[in-house]
């Protein structure tokens, strides 16, 4: 989750790779803690059920495409709801909104303020520019991960790995 935080930040990209072994990483996962058939379908469910959402927001340009796969990569880890009862994906979606609304807020005020001579056109600083300039996006998979992070210890899989 970190490192796709830290990827879309300095690069607006979360790469393919990164999906496919959280996928992988599910999967190994729940071999390792005996997760129950019913319950790994009930996440995959829950997995693909947010990237066909996910896509249908990403073709109205509301979201970014790394954005959607991270989303659904993060909820075929939570499923859909945890051990306890506890809704893991509405809460998940609701950390994620609302952190991606901080974040949003955050971004739009640094980008009225003006850019310091010192940060244009150092390469090594390209992911600076990038979050200073209006016509770009927001790397809104900081928020995801962060969500995806703080939702994590009320899942199935966190419960069965620390009993």
């Amino acid at each position: 989750m970190a490192f796709a935080a830290s990827s879309d930040l300095l690069t607006m990209r979360i790469s393919n790779k990164l999906v496919l072994l959280l996928v992988v990483g599910f999967v190994a996962m729940a071999l390792i803690v005996e997760l129950p058939l019913q319950q790994f379908a009930m996440h995959v469910l829950c997995a693909f059920v947010v990237l066909v959402v996910a896509f249908g927001l990403f073709a109205m340009r509301w979201i970014g495409g790394g954005d959607a796969k991270l989303a659904a990569a993060t909820t075929l880890w939570l499923g859909f709801v945890g051990p306890s009862g506890d809704p893991t994906l509405l809460v998940y979606l609701v950390q994620s909104a609302l952190l991606g609304g901080v974040l949003t807020l955050f971004i739009l005020m640094l980008r009225r303020l003006p850019i310091d001579t010192l940060f244009v056109d150092r390469p090594w600083l390209g992911w600076l520019n990038r979050l200073h300039d209006p016509k770009q996006g927001v790397p809104y998979g900081i928020a995801l991960a962060a969500a995806g992070l703080l939702t994590y210890s009320n899942t199935a899989i966190f419960e069965r790995l620390t009993a």
